[in-house]
């Protein structure tokens, strides 16, 4: 949708100035020097704001930001699904049986049945690290429970610190569209006596900086900062649902008590009724 998004900003915008008599090529004529100056200005200052792995984490992020979309009530599914059935092998068939899942993920037919779940390496490391630790020591479920929210926390901090240095060059690039304005007036100083028709371009030519600053700002990177955060919530909220589930099992809970938990800590808008998860459960089941 980021992509669609984006192209509704350019039509509208430069339809709606064509559409009331604007030429296109008096705005793209001088925005090629004004995208070097400005866009130039905000990479320089992201670059000094942020060490490199936040600078790389941004960039990564915002190109996410375009293609990537919340966790839907279906992977809600098939997350409670996923962890039953390996829940369901842990109680059934003990410790032993789960290692080879958790060990090698990416080979144990279970994960490979959910490949959306498999492609999220956090969310398979937050699985698996969990279990592995629990089945290797003796923890309780308080243990368990202020290890995960550890982990959430610090993944949560660091994308935030990307998602902060993205939103900081937002909120410059207008006040970079006023500098390339300024230099623009400053040239068009050394013109006064070149009649009104050069002035006027020079002018124009100007304002373009300005109009790319806060075109590029609202348009684009603040939406694509908004996103990011958005994305950061719903990995949040998807590892925390795991999170219950992993609680539960260390507390003792059956397989289905475990998926419920987790189930309740789904956002009633995404949350799959117990009806739904009934069936899941049943479906995991004929799988094993």
């Amino acid at each position: 949708m980021g992509f669609v998004g984006a192209l509704v900003v350019v039509v509208t915008v430069f339809g709606g100035y064509v559409a009331a008599g604007g030429k296109l090529m008096a705005v793209f004529a001088p925005l090629l020097l004004e995208i070097v100056i400005i866009g130039g200005a905000a990479v320089g200052g992201y670059i000094i704001s942020s060490p490199m792995g936040t600078l790389k984490l941004g960039v990564k992020m915002s190109i996410a930001a375009f293609t990537k979309s919340p966790p839907s009530k279906q992977d809600y599914v098939e997350l409670l699904q996923m962890l039953f059935q390996l829940f369901q092998i842990f109680r059934k068939d003990g410790p032993q049986a789960v290692e080879k899942h958790i060990e090698e993920p990416q080979s144990s037919e279970i994960f490979k049945a959910y490949p959306k779940f498999l492609k999220n390496h956090h969310a398979v490391d937050f699985l698996c690290d969990t279990m592995k630790i629990t089945l290797s020591a003796d923890l309780s479920q308080y243990d368990v429970d202020d290890l995960l929210d550890a982990d959430i926390k610090v993944a949560h901090e660091e994308e935030h610190a990307a998602q902060h240095a993205i939103q900081a060059v937002a909120d410059g690039l207008p006040g970079l569209g006023i500098v390339a304005a300024v230099l623009g007036i400053v040239k068009t100083m050394g013109y006064l006596d070149a009649g009104v028709q050069k002035i006027g371009s020079l002018v124009a030519a100007a304002l373009v900086g300005t109009f790319f600053g806060v075109f590029a700002c609202y348009g684009f990177v603040a939406p694509i900062a908004a996103k990011m955060a958005a994305d950061i919530d719903g990995e949040g909220r998807y590892l925390s649902v795991m999170k219950a589930a992993l609680v539960s099992l260390q507390r003792g809970a059956p397989p289905l008590v475990c998926v419920e938990f987790a189930r309740r800590a789904i956002y009633p808008s995404e949350r799959p009724t117990f009806d739904e998860l009934d069936k899941a459960t049943k479906e995991a089941k004929k799988a094993a």
